[in-house]
């Protein structure tokens, strides 16, 4: 999907927060952002795989404190197999490193970067990516698309940068394509922080898809409980959105909490993932259902 695409998204879901006690019906939703019913409903299915009124239905504060109870022991079991250790990383082959604290310093030097403009399901991105792994990816829209490429060169500054989408263009692909059509090879990221920030960073990778955690879990889960406040910069400093998942990350009532690319955004890929989530069990129980009928 192109980004003009999810900018509707973006609307619907502003307008469905900003009227939230009104709970507008979706031909008025649908108005707003200048569709038939139609229209929109074929858009949303585009996107989100689901009917619209399924899809609002996890935009919701209750939904979220659901989401949450039914995730509450999701990060513990998944640490149980180590922080560090290699291979399958939720539903997506990962492959981390980290950079040592010499070349963390050095800022890149005797790097090459090369980097690009792709569409997204969220919208447009900048990812950059060296023959070590991808190294940086952010949203972006026409506002902040100078300012995020600026940021990647300040924070690769010795580094050489050279725009060339050629080589992002498949790894973006593989990054937001569904589950089941993500291919084998495992997709390397190179990442640069203190060691703390790499801790929650490589947690937050634990998390699987539909389920979301705590600021607070996800502290006890590196080892500092207590340390709200310090988990939630390292997760709002992440360099690599929605593969590291950082999105995944609420607050303890439910809240949204911040997010580096935006809230609304943040609340576009937790509805979608928890919808097809959603989806793709009712899709299994039937499945069930209809392979172990009922004995007479």
């Amino acid at each position: 999907m192109d980004h003009p695409d999810y900018r509707r998204i973006e609307q619907a879901i502003h307008f469905l927060e900003e009227h939230a006690t009104d709970q507008p019906s979706l031909e008025e939703v649908a108005a707003h952002i200048g569709l038939s019913p139609y229209h929109f409903q074929r858009l949303f299915k585009a996107w989100a795989g689901v009917s619209p009124k399924r899809f609002l239905q996890h935009l919701t504060v209750e939904s979220a404190k659901r989401l949450l109870r039914d995730s509450a022991s999701v990060l513990e079991a998944a640490l149980d197999v180590g922080l560090s250790g290699p291979g399958r990383l939720h539903d997506l082959f990962v492959s981390v490193e980290a950079m040592t604290p010499g070349e963390y310093k050095s800022w890149g030097r005797e790097l090459n970067l090369q980097y690009g403009y792709h569409p997204t399901p969220f919208g447009e991105c900048l990812i950059a990516v060296t023959g070590r792994g991808i190294c940086s990816l952010a949203f972006v829209d026409r506002e902040t698309r100078d300012r995020a490429l600026e940021e990647l060169r300040h924070n690769w500054r010795e580094a050489s940068l050279v725009e060339n989408p050629r080589t992002s263009e498949d790894i973006v692909g593989q990054i937001f394509a569904p589950a089941q059509k993500r291919g084998q090879k495992p997709l390397k990221v190179l990442l640069k922080g203190t060691n703390f920030q790499l801790k929650v960073w490589q947690a937050l990778l634990k998390i699987p898809e539909g389920a979301v955690v705590t600021y607070g879990a996800l502290a006890d889960a590196v080892g500092h409980r207590g340390a709200h406040r310090a988990v939630g910069t390292a997760v709002g400093h992440n360099p690599i959105a929605y593969l590291i998942p950082c999105h995944r990350v609420l607050r303890s009532n439910g809240g949204i909490g911040g997010y580096r690319w935006g809230t609304t955004r943040k609340r576009a890929i937790l509805a979608r993932e928890a919808a097809l989530v959603d989806k793709n069990e009712k899709t299994s129980d039937s499945r069930t259902r209809e392979s172990f009928p009922s004995m007479p």
